[in-house]
């Protein structure tokens, strides 16, 4: 029986490390980063329609529903498969909101990726990871990493992925109460543009030794000064809420940015560490504790439906 209806999750990602290497013509930034996967994220509801309509049953404070990534994914897939659109389906798109906006765990982006690999399997396109990469792709940098859903090294602007595999870990999530613009980051006189890019070996990753990530960035097999965040400094100099964030985590781990925005994040061994470690912030302050993802929970559900 043909699906009418699926439930996708559209899981954070972390920033390991984020350099920023140089700027091109056009204004977007070359960089260096590590994309680690999360088990913790949104959820994307989607109803199959008969008629060609998409509709977006919720909309986010602030986000005008045109703006609204989920909304636009499912129209830029719905008009490459039907550019007439006189036999085209619909859909209702619904998104279940956890990771907040502008805190660098690329909800906006997960979320796209989530309604692209959900409707390409309801709509029965057939499309494979490359060709809905390049749609994402239109949509922001961060969502080929989704469409394809494994960790990765990521250059060029992000969408140069190679895949790597990673240990496990816990992780730490702080959110400080703070929405923050990439592109306002980005404009930043003082963000440092011009890191080199580090060279990672042909090796690093493989399935026979995963990247340690428990203490990381030690014990990684890469220089661990060289592991910044080259926007930690202006976020941290700009939103007070951050540097704090950063110095209340420190206590019990290596705290860093992730991303442009606002969360913050240490990896620990175990469950019961994370949770020690969440449980001590002061109160205000909130966050959530996840296990680090082999691979994406969007993917992972898909392949179940197989």
């Amino acid at each position: 029986m043909a699906l009418t209806q699926l439930t996708l999750p559209a899981p954070a990602k972390l920033n390991l490390f984020l350099r920023i290497t140089g700027r091109r013509a056009d204004g977007y930034h070359q960089l260096q980063t590590l994309f680690q996967l999360l088990e913790f994220g949104d959820s994307i509801h989607l109803q199959l329609l008969s008629d060609n309509t998409l509709q977006l049953s919720k909309t986010m404070p602030g986000v005008a529903a045109e703006d609204n990534l989920a909304l636009k994914a499912a129209r830029l897939l719905q008009q490459y498969a039907w550019p007439q659109l006189s036999e085209a389906p619909g859909a209702r798109i619904s998104v279940e909101k956890r990771l907040p906006m502008g805190g660098g765990l690329g909800g906006g982006s997960s979320d796209a990726a989530s309604v692209l690999l959900g409707l390409n399997r309801l709509w029965g396109l057939g499309l494979g990871n490359e060709k809905l990469a390049a749609l994402g792709l239109e949509l922001g940098a961060d969502v080929p990493v989704f469409i394809y859903g494994q960790n990765s090294i990521g250059e060029g602007i992000g969408e140069r992925l190679r895949p790597l595999h990673t240990g496990p870990a816990w992780f730490v999530v702080l959110a400080p109460r703070v929405n923050i613009s990439t592109a306002s980051i980005f404009s930043q006189p003082q963000l440092t543009r011009d890191s080199h890019a580090i060279r990672i070996p042909a090796d690093f990753g493989s399935a026979s030794a995963p990247v340690p990530l428990h203490d990381w960035p030690q014990g990684s097999g890469l220089p661990a000064g060289e592991l910044r965040n080259d926007c930690e400094a202006v976020v941290r100099s700009l939103y007070p809420e951050v540097d704090t964030a950063i110095s209340q985590l420190g206590r019990f781990g290596n705290a860093r940015l992730t991303g442009t925005g606002g969360c913050v994040f240490a990896s620990f061994a175990d469950c019961a560490s994370a949770r020690r470690a969440l449980q001590a912030m002061p109160s205000g302050l909130d966050g959530f504790i996840s296990e680090a993802s082999e691979r994406s929970t969007a993917k992972r559900a898909l392949e179940q439906l197989a």
